[in-house]
């Protein structure tokens, strides 16, 4: 067999190139995919903001709750809903739940 200058030494059939090479560009054009491929840590951010979020809700709640303050209330009421929509979307993300129902 000769050699096909592959790092792994393995040598390829004309055949078996060609068949790679459509695979290759077939999955190219899969959006979704080059774009998760190019960003493989996902949402670094998403575990952070919901950490935050929680702290800061749970910290108004207690506040609202111990002053009775209309205005602290509210800050969570509006804060509350942010932060489940979030978690919502972290528990989701490891299962891969956003890609089913499309082909």
């Amino acid at each position: 067999m000769e050699n096909r200058n592959d790092p792994d030494g393995i040598a390829l059939t004309s055949h078996e190139r060609v068949a790679l090479w459509r695979i290759e560009a077939e999955l190219s054009e899969d959006r979704r995919l080059v774009r998760c491929m190019r960003h493989p840590g996902g949402r670094p951010w998403l575990p952070l903001s919901v950490a935050a979020l929680t702290c800061t809700s749970l910290l108004l709640l207690v506040m609202g709750i111990l002053t009775s303050d209309l205005a602290v209330l509210w800050c969570f009421a509006a804060l509350w809903p942010v932060t489940l929509l979030l978690a919502f979307r972290l528990l989701r993300r490891p299962t891969g739940t956003e890609d089913r129902g499309r082909p």
